[in-house]
């Protein structure tokens, strides 16, 4: 998938896997849809181009986290979900703000590498094999000057024939001493200690003064062929190359998510917790209205990435927000509540529903689980009824539902002498009816 998609495509690839709320999904791929509409500016006024953030409001499990994991997912961007609450105002403990900035280029990183594996791929194999065939059948001759041709046209023959039997195969189990370097650098101490951002340049330093040890390990050649493929890899792709596309993939299609912004929300104070919580939103605004946040790998600025916050809001408000903070997320867009349809279609529409999925885990082991329409319809109506009346964490609510219902399959699966299995509503009640009927339903559901 690519940033081209249009808004109606973005929303139908979300419907796959995601239930019901059309105004978030609308909101995230309009946002998604200009960032391809800001690409195709003259350069002067892209850059003046920047990101409508969005705020989404509502309960847990109603699917904010997942539409904007999966819109990343689907547009191929470097994505990072933070919680509010790790981070503290500078002075406290707890992470810098910052960072969240340092975990969007790490992801960023990963995928310019793997991107760059793939095109690198056929290269690498073809060295791994080489080094291979060097440890399975040292040969000394090979770079005697004076060897003759016929000799050197027979070596070659014979190492072809062994590079034959090699690709198909039939050395796996055999075994070589494999040298692997070992380089051990101390990346986490600064992080520990909420130091991130005024050590970079101290622990890029460190990484250079730390020697490198070798290893020499006995390994099959199917483990060695892992080992060297990552070796390889690694040395055809090109470090400088990566980080300055990283940097570009970061700084114009990166997605922050910062969850459970509603926790830092409150007025202000001169004491207590409230002093942090005004902090965070303090040290968060510069990095969400645009700033420039020193990694390791480079400069990255924060402008053009597009940030998406969350919360439930059911102590506080968006408003609580400070103003300017609030001003930075024009975009709002409130989540509904699951309703008993929503169940019911979570539990079959999408493209990896959860009771697609549990009959393809017990697949595995030759057990046929089928789902009967009215089965289904009692899991949507208990996990409705748990929600309603005790604590609501939305389709989270169907993963405990489930589990219970299955448990006893799960743990026999192997053992079962009848594999074919049928969940119907009768089975669920067996199952889940005199749990229903307790006062105490959240006790043993979750």
């Amino acid at each position: 998938m690519s940033m081209d998609l249009t808004p109606r495509q973005i929303v139908a690839e979300l419907d796959k896997y995601i239930v019901g709320q059309p105004a978030a999904k609308k909101a995230v791929a309009v946002a998604i849809r200009n960032r391809w509409r800001r690409q195709q500016l003259a350069p002067e006024l892209r850059k003046d181009v920047t990101p409508k953030n969005i705020i989404m409001i509502g309960p847990t499990g109603v699917g904010k986290t997942e539409i904007a994991r999966r819109l990343a997912q689907l547009i191929g961007a470097p994505f990072v979900k933070v919680e509010a609450t790790k981070y503290t105002e500078v002075g406290y403990h707890g992470r810098d703000v910052e960072s969240m900035v340092r975990d969007l280029l790490d992801a960023a990183i990963n995928l310019v590498k793997q991107q760059q594996r793939e095109q690198v791929k056929v290269r690498a194999e073809e060295k791994v094999t080489e080094r291979l065939l060097d440890l399975l059948f040292p040969d000394d001759k090979r770079y005697d000057p004076e060897e003759t041709s016929e000799e050197t046209e027979r070596r070659k023959r014979t190492r072809e024939k062994f590079k034959a039997k090699l690709l198909a195969g039939e050395y796996e189990e055999k075994t070589v001493e494999l040298s692997i370097e070992q380089k051990m650098v101390p990346v986490q101490v600064f992080s520990n200690m909420g130091m991130e951002s005024m050590d970079v340049d101290l622990q890029n330093m460190f990484e250079k003064m730390m020697p490198k040890g070798t290893q020499n390990r006995t390994l099959t050649v199917a483990e060695a062929r892992k080992v060297l493929m990552e070796q390889e890899t690694e040395a055809l792709i090109d470090r400088t190359s990566v980080n300055e596309k990283a940097i570009d993939l970061a700084e114009n299609s990166g997605i922050i998510f910062i969850d459970e912004i509603d926790k830092v929300c409150g007025p202000s104070s001169s004491h207590g917790p409230d002093v942090s919580r005004q902090g965070v939103q303090r040290d968060l605004l510069p990095v969400v209205e645009g700033t420039t946040v020193s990694t390791r790998n480079g400069a990255v600025r924060t402008d053009h990435i597009l940030f998406m916050a969350a919360g439930a809001f059911h102590v506080s408000k968006p408003a609580d927000l400070m103003p300017e903070l609030q001003g930075r997320f024009p975009i709002r867009v409130e989540l509904t509540d699951l309703t008993r349809d929503d169940f019911l279609r979570i539990l079959t529409e999408p493209k990896h529903a959860l009771t697609k999925q549990y009959a393809q885990l017990l697949g595995t082991e030759g057990v046929q689980l089928e789902f009967t329409q009215d089965g289904i319809e009692a899991l949507a109506e208990i996990a409705y009824e748990v929600n309603r009346t005790h604590q609501n964490i939305g389709a989270r609510r169907l993963h405990t539902i489930l589990e219970r219902v299955v448990e006893e399959i799960s743990f026999e699966g192997s053992d079962l002498t009848d594999k074919r299995v049928v969940i119907d509503a009768a089975y669920v009640q067996s199952r889940l009816g005199e749990i229903v009927k307790r006062e105490d339903l959240s006790k043993f559901i979750l």
